[in-house]
């Protein structure tokens, strides 16, 4: 993925080996602290979800995640997240825009994203691609909610 002027040259790879998860995984933790996950638990989700990092040169600026529609959710699942220093120069959307158009190759009822409450930019980048709220909810032991977002 090119065409950032200024910025340089933005990749977007697959989280497929263990740099790629590493750098993954680092993102995902900076940007929802009160969901820390493992390096197991992201192996795990490569397994089932797609996995991409965004690159600015060869630092790790964002990363995203769909997940194909299963029993409890019959939507896809598209999740962009690009580190607070990084925003507001288009890597989110490119990042967005590559997860919806790979979530809407699955045999999904629409697409949804999940962003922590706490998020104001994420939810602001949420309303502004036409999502609205659907539901909130607290994981065991956290204070702070995750809101579900669909695509209308």
């Amino acid at each position: 993925m090119n065409g950032f002027e200024g910025y340089g040259e933005l990749r977007v790879v697959p989280a497929a080996g263990g740099r790629e998860l590493a750098d993954w995984r680092a993102v995902h933790n900076a940007i929802i602290p009160t969901a820390v996950l493992s390096a197991d638990e992201v192996r795990e989700r490569a397994g089932r979800n797609r996995l991409e990092v965004a690159y600015l040169g060869g630092v790790a600026v964002g990363c995203s995640t769909v997940r194909p529609p299963d029993g409890e959710t019959p939507a896809a699942t598209v999740i962009a997240r690009i580190l607070p220093e990084y925003r507001r120069r288009g890597f989110g959307t490119a990042l967005y825009e590559q997860g919806l158009a790979h979530a809407r190759t699955m045999d999904a009822a629409g697409v949804e994203t999940v962003v922590l409450a706490s998020n104001e930019e994420g939810l602001r980048f949420a309303l502004a691609r036409g999502f609205t709220e659907v539901e909130r909810y607290v994981l065991p032991g956290d204070t702070i909610p995750f809101v579900t977002l669909r695509l209308g």
